[in-house]
């Protein structure tokens, strides 16, 4: 027998999704839909790590169950990664609801920007709201996240736009971190729009992200990236290599919002800093594409957000599996779009984006892991690496976009510690 006993085990899955990532680096092309399935699968736990990863026989012959203090029976049902969702704006105060109405009159994102919606209404709101306010709110989001399967989120600042208010901000992110359970990596976005006081001076405002944002910043570690939204009307290319620039030289790692609504050339910028994630990409031509793809950044989809805003065109991902970009997931939670659930983001890139069910599933753990540099804690089920788990009420992952409009979470263990554990719901049996 071991010397040391496992404090839970997960026996009798009926899969068992590991994801197995010694190579450390995201899955791509064919490789995209590779999932190390175990049948009959089963997981020991000791304190915060995962100890084993075998079948069920296996871990039987290894330890002596009866002495196991919690054991935990996952027959009939699929055990994978905890969810990892890599971009979101979770910290804000107010709502914009009344803004479906105008999408459904068909105004568009930068119409509702002009007309004093959108970006800076939430601004408006964020402002005013004191740190513990957005810390009540994000507490709020994140229980709902956490009970939807997701155990690591990334969140951006963004809602500030000034010096005072995108600390704050950032200060509310790092307070979640310690009181969540969720893990969180805290993102700088100051460059997410132009506020209103620089409206005539775009360049001046790019100069108090750089010469006063980025260094207080840095010099608090209240941010491990840096991100820009590269967008025409928003940050140009330019403005945007002087801001990312600056982040890295200040310690920051990068990432990029581009190609959203237009062709601004983003993906090659991406490509061209070496950022660790792209998100957006619905309009990167395919020159950009292939330049990412050789450069490994990652293409982070929020098919959500076309969702969200009424669009008939998506990322191309199918496009992005053949050129072999890898491709993360995500929520791209914020007040426009209000979906704080990876299950429904997987059904979205399943039905609008053509990924399939395994590309999905892969796209929301090791590939979202990398996406945010956190690829050798969590994203995989392998020994020494983070327990965070999902036992899911469904015998396979394919149901996982199969059968959606409910939560099929059973039970979410984070860091070892089960932090939620749904009445078990029967299973229709053939």
């Amino acid at each position: 027998m071991p010397e040391s006993m496992p404090d839970l085990v997960i026996l009798n899955a009926n899969e068992l999704v590991t994801l197995n990532s010694k190579s450390g680096i995201p899955r791509k092309g064919k490789l995209a839909s590779k999932l190390d399935e175990i049948k009959d699968g089963a997981v020991a736990i000791k304190k915060d790590e995962i100890m084993f990863v075998g079948t069920t026989p296996e871990l039987k012959r290894t330890f002596n169950i009866k002495d196991i203090p919690r054991v935990i029976n996952a027959e009939g049902k699929l055990v994978t990664p905890g969810l990892v969702d890599p971009h979101t704006h979770v910290i804000f105060d107010g709502s914009r609801e009344d803004e479906l109405e105008m999408k459904l009159k068909g105004m568009t994102y930068m119409e509702i920007l002009k007309a004093g919606g959108g970006i800076l209404k939430t601004v408006r709101a964020t402002r005013k709201a004191p740190l513990e306010k957005l810390v009540s709110n994000g507490m709020i989001i994140l229980d709902s996240m956490l009970s939807n399967g997701t155990t690591t989120v990334e969140i951006k600042s963004g809602y500030g736009l000034t010096v005072n208010d995108e600390i704050k901000m950032l200060r509310a992110t790092n307070k979640l971190n310690d009181l969540h359970p969720i893990d969180i990596i805290p993102t700088f976005l100051g460059a997410h729009a132009i506020p209103p006081e620089y409206e005539q001076n775009a360049d001046k405002y790019v100069d108090l992200i750089i010469n006063e944002m980025i260094p207080l910043i840095a010099k608090e570690k209240l941010a491990e990236f840096s991100d820009v939204f590269c967008e025409k009307g928003i940050f140009s290319i330019d403005q945007t290599k002087r801001i990312l620039l600056a982040s890295r030289k200040h310690g920051m790692k990068i990432q990029i919002h581009v190609d959203e609504i237009v062709d601004t050339g983003g993906a090659r910028l991406a490509a061209e800093l070496d950022a660790i994630q792209a998100g957006h990409l619905l309009k990167s031509n395919v020159d950009g594409l292939k330049e990412m793809a050789k450069k490994g950044v990652i293409a982070t989809l929020l098919p959500g957000t076309p969702f969200c805003l009424m669009l008939k065109e998506y990322a191309p991902a199918r496009k992005m599996v053949e050129l072999e970009v890898p491709i993360a997931l995500a929520t791209d939670l914020n007040p426009n779009c209000w979906i704080e659930s990876m299950q429904l983001i997987m059904v979205l890139a399943c039905y609008n984006m053509k990924l399939t069910p395994a590309e999905a599933l892969v796209a929301s753990t090791i590939n979202a892991a990398c996406a945010i540099q956190k690829q050798d804690e969590i994203g995989s089920l392998e020994v020494g690496k983070k327990a965070d788990l999902v036992i899911f009420n469904v015998p396979n992952h394919n149901f996982l976009t199969y059968k959606f409009g409910t939560n099929l979470v059973n039970i979410v263990i984070k860091n070892g510690e089960e932090v939620v554990n749904f009445k078990e719901k029967p299973f229709l049996k053939n």
